[in-house]
């Protein structure tokens, strides 16, 4: 129901543009959250979408999400990539994610220094 594409590997400084398609039902007019878990760490909201935007301090200014509501679809572009960026990244409404629910598949994302 929720599957996150467009990872991958890529060396520091360079660009990726994460994709987050959703069912009708669940995208609706929920706030929807791009979230990330590097190995050995707990996952983490970076960026939220709602009726306002929000970002993690560590990605502010480099990251922008966005969504679609025409497509059910919420996107995360990923500018001045640092290899601390590594981490596997997820897509959630805001609601599922912070009560650790309903996880779909997530996408790599893999930056070399």
């Amino acid at each position: 129901q929720l599957q996150a594409s467009g990872g991958g590997l890529v060396q520091s400084g360079g660009s990726l543009r994460l994709s987050c398609e959703a069912s009708g039902s669940i995208f609706g007019f929920n706030a929807m959250g791009w979230y990330r878990q590097a190995p050995g760490n707990q996952r983490e909201l970076v960026a939220h979408i709602g009726g306002v935007t929000g970002y993690a301090d560590s990605v502010k200014g480099r990251f922008t999400i966005s969504r679609d509501n025409a497509k059910n679809t919420v996107y995360l572009q990923m500018n001045s990539l640092k290899p601390e960026d590594t981490a596997v990244y997820y897509c959630n409404t805001l609601i599922w994610g912070n009560n650790n629910i309903n996880w779909g598949q997530g996408t790599l994302v893999t930056v070399s220094s």
